[in-house]
């Protein structure tokens, strides 16, 4: 199993932009298609980004389109959200995941089965 954990997030104000990594331990990241989520207090968990195992696709949120980017960098066992032109509705606790599939492409929300703990992104105007 691989161990996820998140770091980057803090208090900024609107239009900043902020760096999130993730960081893998326990398996070859490169195993894994990875993904970011979200979580507003009050509200469900929601997909943000994902990209697959060898980076070659990825998806974006429609919430986060022309916005956010998802990158990784298997050799350093981590991926990366750049979120720009936060707004206060970026509001959330994100949340890395990772998808063993044997597959190069985006999985499906169900099949990510590992997460990290969360790191705490504030949006303030």
């Amino acid at each position: 199993q691989v161990q996820l954990t998140e770091s980057g997030g803090r208090s900024v104000q609107a239009g900043d932009s902020l760096r999130l990594s993730c960081a893998a331990s326990g398996r070859s990241l490169s195993d894994y298609a990875m993904g970011w989520f979200r979580q507003a207090p009050g509200k469900e968990r929601k997909f943000v980004a994902g990209i697959s195992r060898t980076g070659a696709i990825t998806d974006i949120a429609d919430s986060a389109l022309g916005r956010f980017t998802i990158f990784r960098d298997n050799d350093k066992h981590a991926i990366y959200l750049q979120m720009n032109s936060l707004n206060p509705e970026d509001t959330a606790t994100y949340y890395c995941a990772a998808a063993q599939i044997l597959r190069d492409t985006i999985p499906y929300d169900y099949e990510y089965t590992n997460w990290g703990q969360g790191t705490q992104v504030t949006v303030s105007l």
